[in-house]
């Protein structure tokens, strides 16, 4: 009990010290989180002005049309991803899945801003682009936060396992101990 109680201490200042040294606060992580969604719905908004299926008119291809809907779907997806990550800040999987759906929907982005200014209108083009470029300080900090919080977990990890092992060859040692001194203490005799 008392190995169980040092071990989590020390994965505590463990985790303190780490926090400390990099990781962000979880309140910064909730203000960067906060700063993503709005982002994400200002880009919703300028995605809702584009017009991709009269697009095929003036000659453009019926793949932006498709590329639009998934554009349109991954701020939706973003959205959920930042509000998840926002409840449960120290969840890994979560902040990558955050990470990915931005990386994403950047991706399906730079195709659609070229469709709209030579298909629709360049100040539409050039909004979107600003809100892309908004995003870009909060996709490069909460990149910042996924590295700091992997770091966290592996180092977290290795003092879970050091200490485990230590656990394990300390148990052991006592069980070999105790066999030992049933080996030397006669057996009592019955009368």
């Amino acid at each position: 009990m008392r190995t169980l109680f040092l071990a989590i201490a020390l994965c505590a200042a463990a985790s303190a010290q780490t926090n400390s040294a990099g990781v962000m606060s979880e309140w910064d992580v909730s203000t960067l989180l906060t700063n993503l969604e709005k982002g994400a719905n200002q880009l919703g908004s300028a995605l809702d002005q584009m017009k991709p299926d009269q697009w095929s008119r003036a000659g453009a291809p019926q793949g932006y049309l498709t590329q639009w809907n998934i554009a349109r779907n991954e701020v939706q997806y973003l959205l959920g991803s930042a509000k998840a990550l926002n409840h449960d800040p120290e969840r890994l999987s979560m902040a990558l899945d955050a990470l990915f759906r931005m990386d994403a929907l950047d991706r399906t982005l730079s195709s659609l801003v070229d469709a709209t200014r030579k298909y629709q209108s360049r100040p539409l083009a050039d909004q979107l682009q600003a809100r892309i470029g908004d995003t870009t300080i909060a996709r490069d900090k909460l990149r910042q936060y996924v590295y700091e919080l992997a770091k966290q977990k592996e180092h977290e990890y290795q003092v879970m396992d050091s200490e485990a092992q230590r656990c394990r060859a300390s148990l052991a040692g006592a069980a070999r101990s105790g066999t030992a001194q049933r080996r030397k203490t006669p057996p009592s005799s019955k009368q």
